[in-house]
């Protein structure tokens, strides 16, 4: 598997790997976390970002988009 491309099945995401799923930064990726905008876990001393996260907050987006509501 290349670098660049995530494995569809993983449950679990790097934040790296979060952040080139959305097509945005890794600085901005933890900054969504941060503000709460984007889910994540602790696993151990790491963060990883639930895959079913990330279809949550796209699915906020376009809902938002559709009412006019500012979320990122």
């Amino acid at each position: 598997m290349s670098e660049n491309t995530a494995d569809p099945t993983l449950a679990l995401l790097t934040v790296e790997e979060a952040a080139r799923r959305l097509s945005i930064g890794r600085t901005t990726c933890f900054g969504l976390i941060s503000s709460g905008e984007l889910e994540s876990v602790p696993v151990g001393r790491l963060r990883r970002v639930p895959a079913d996260a990330i279809t949550a907050f796209v699915a906020r987006l376009r809902t938002a988009h559709r009412t006019g509501e500012v979320i990122a």
